[in-house]
């Protein structure tokens, strides 16, 4: 059950970036279409805006986010339980040791970061600490270990990216159909059916966007969940550690909207964490997280 769980996993998320694909390539068609009376030029364009974008915000990720967040980087001495804990889990995941960073934060919650294994880090509050025992820090551990072996950070990291690329090629869509005048749109014959159904896209495509980004992550949590279980082959750890962060009410106050995915439970409020999941959830609900364990 595992590792069939683990394998429809990376196939969803697999079509969810395809499907983001496709609505990158829709958007930079449909302002072609509008601009020029064809797909090509809008194309070319958003292929050109993706080359620029996507590599600063995998070069300036992780720093973002571990100076966002409020985290400070420890030593060993300071929390050895911890270093031992990780140093083990990085044996069976097979990737080099990360960085560990502390949040002084009463909330119970953990999140990691890194674009790639030699560069990740893990960063846990300061009352996650305080309130799980061994095996349910080693859980929480795992699964943020999980996070980095699987590359998730970099698929967040670009699907942010992608999301902010569609908004940027919208908003030249539309200035496009209402700033230049029919000139060169009558030149090139353009159907007015097709002029409106390329308006559509462009309008609705940050939308859907946004969507698939959601999608994605709620997908990754699953699977993080599964790697941490692999790792210590221990489902009740991680159960147990679930059950004691959805009970608390405490915000995690340095927590941002744009980084709220990467954190192992929605860091707003105890309600967020227990409702059931919706399309603008970016984890799944806790009552959906803890039935998939029980079934491994």
């Amino acid at each position: 059950m595992l590792y069939k769980q683990i394998e429809r996993n990376k196939r969803k998320t697999f079509l969810l970036i395809l499907l983001f694909s496709a609505i990158v390539a829709g958007v930079g068609s449909a302002i072609g279409y509008l601009g020029y009376g064809e797909a090509w030029g809008g194309l070319i364009l958003a292929a050109v805006v993706l080359a620029f974008y996507i590599p600063i915000s995998l070069m300036s990720a992780n720093k973002q986010v571990l100076r966002m967040s409020g985290a400070r980087p420890v030593s060993q001495e300071e929390y050895p339980q911890l270093y031992n804990i990780i140093e083990g889990l990085c044996i069976p995941a097979r990737i080099p040791m990360p960085r560990i960073y502390v949040v002084n934060d009463p909330a119970p919650n953990a999140f990691a970061t890194g674009t790639k294994p030699e560069k990740g880090a893990v960063a846990f509050t300061t009352g996650l600490l305080q309130q799980l025992n061994r095996e349910e820090l080693e859980a929480v551990a795992a699964h943020e270990i999980g996070h980095i072996r699987n590359y998730d950070i970099r698929l967040m990291t670009i699907s942010i990216a992608l999301i902010g690329v569609i908004a940027l090629l919208a908003d030249m869509g539309s200035r496009m159909l209402f700033f230049q005048r029919g000139g060169n749109r009558d030149n090139k014959k353009t159907h007015p059916a097709v002029m409106i159904i390329a308006l559509i896209f462009v309008v609705l495509s940050p939308i859907a966007a946004r969507f698939v980004h959601l999608a994605v992550s709620r997908n990754r949590e699953y699977l993080a969940d599964a790697t941490a279980v692999e790792l210590t082959r221990n489902a009740t750890g991680l159960k147990q550690a679930l059950i004691k962060i959805s009970g608390s009410n405490l915000d995690v106050r340095e927590a941002k909207p744009s980084t709220a995915a990467m954190y192992i439970s929605n860091p707003f409020g105890k309600a967020a964490r227990k409702k059931r999941s919706s399309w603008f959830s970016t984890h799944p609900s806790m009552e959906s997280r803890i039935e998939r364990l029980d079934q491994m």
